[in-house]
Order: C-alpha cells, then structure tokens, then sequence
C-alpha cells in the first residue's frame, strides 16, 4: 500500500520508505485469540555483539506490567508466516527520488510489477500525510481506530495492535520540517526499529535485516493480573537473565492500551 499524496498535512518527513507493520498470520491469530484479554508481545533477544538469541526457554523471561509481576501464559519460537503491511511515502518532496523510491520498495515485496504500477498511477504531489498513513496500514491489518491524526492518536492507535512498526527515513539535511525522533518514537513503542539509511545502496542491507528479526521472534502471551479494561495506558517490561548468556537486551513494545480485546 501507498502512502497517499495530499495538498496538505500534518507532517512533512522527507522519508522515502515509511513503514513495514508485520502481523501474525490468521491461523496464529486464530489460536491465540481464545482469551481476549490476552496480551501477546513479539520479542527480539540480542546478546552484546548484536547476534540474535535462539535457544531461550519461557523460564528464562520475567514479565511486568505496570511494575508488577505476570505470569506468561504463552510462549512461540519458531519461523511463522507472517502478514505485511508497506507505506510509502509518495508526496511531492519524494519526486526528484521517486525512481530510486521505487526500487528500494520493490525489495519488499514479491510483485514489483503490481508495486511499481501502484506508486506511478498517482502523481507525487502534496505533503506527508504520516500519521494518516500509518492509520491507513493498521486498518488494513484490522487494527482500525479513531482520531489517529496526531502522533499521540497513532501512537495509540499503535499500541492497540500487537504489529512492530520499522521505520525507514530517508531524511534530507536542508529539510527543517524531517521528523526523525517521530519514526524513532514509533519504531521504540511497538518493538520494531528506526533506520536512517545515508543512501538507497543502504537499503537492501535493511531489508535483510529486518527479514530476519521477524523470523527470529519470540512470542509471548500473558494475562494481566489486574484486568482492567479501562482504556488506560499500561507499561510493559520484559526482561531475560539465561545462564551463561552475558548480558542480553530484549526488545518488545513498550505498553498497550487496555480496550478488552486480544492484544
């Protein structure tokens, strides 16, 4: 999907690829959505070099939601399929790059064609529509919310959907209204990444990074303690201490948005 131009916005980033919002598949949604209080976390575990961490068992996590202690009801390592969601950024400041935007993106998909014929059958005109567009993909994924058209409306928006977002900016120097700390925020509240590539040969190097952290994932589902559907904002943190590991660094959403629904 694309990024809609628009004659005006709210937000002009300068970015060339926007986001990758990758969910489960339906037969694991399926299965992990018979409690609908169930919170579920995609988990990267990475040791002091970088290097991802495989082999770590449900005991070896500690779970805390609001500071206080959970109980982790689900746990899944292993390569799952998964659903992509691709936002472009298509606005009239990407023209003078369009050709190089749509190369970079066609490493993500495996229909380029369809990819290529969706970018050029609409003109690169207007600002970045960021949030718009984020809201756009998370629909698509059947996240869908409302007043999602400021950075706290899709940071919500976000946090009701259990997707890790990737941000990708191509940000240009002379350009004061480029929003890094924005895809930054995004990427660090839902347990995905920022990337701020200094050129499209940068690109695919990303891509296969990105690949494989999602393969690499951890699933973990809990049941909060205090189940309060209240729409309030609640903190997670998630942490692991494995013998003989060294010191690891685990990367998951931050919090969600407790809306009485899996998560």
């Amino acid at each position: 999907m694309t990024a809609m131009p628009q004659q005006t916005g709210e937000l002009r980033a300068g970015i060339a690829l926007a986001l990758l919002l990758p969910f489960q598949s339906s037969p694991v949604r399926a299965q992990i959505s018979v409690d609908v209080n169930l919170i579920v976390l995609h988990v990267t575990v990475h040791d002091s070099r970088g290097h991802d961490v495989l082999n770590l068992g449900q005991e070896d996590f500690r779970l805390y939601e609001d500071g206080v202690a959970q109980s982790i009801k689900w746990f899944r390592r292993e390569d799952t399929p998964v659903m992509v969601g691709l936002i472009v950024d298509h606005s009239g400041s990407m023209r003078p790059k369009l050709n190089d935007v749509t190369a970079a993106a066609e490493r993500f998909t495996d229909n380029p064609t369809a990819l290529e014929l969706a970018i050029s059958g609409v003109p690169a005109i207007g600002q970045t529509i960021l949030y718009d567009a984020i809201a756009a993909g998370l629909e698509e994924l059947e996240q869908g919310s409302d007043n999602a058209n400021t950075l706290a409306g899709i940071t919500r928006m976000a946090e009701q959907s259990s997707a890790p977002i990737y941000t990708i900016g191509m940000l240009s120097e002379d350009d004061p209204d480029a929003s890094p700390g924005v895809l930054k925020h995004l990427a660090e509240a839902t347990g995905g990444e920022a990337f701020l590539p200094r050129g499209f040969s940068e690109v695919a190097g990303i891509r296969a990074h990105i690949a494989a952290d999602i393969r690499s994932q951890y699933m973990i589902g809990y049941v909060p303690a205090n189940v309060n559907e209240d729409g309030a904002h609640h903190t997670i943190r998630l942490v692991t201490e494995a013998p003989g590991q060294g010191k690891l660094r685990v990367r998951t959403r931050t919090g969600y948005i407790a809306e009485g629904a899996s998560k």
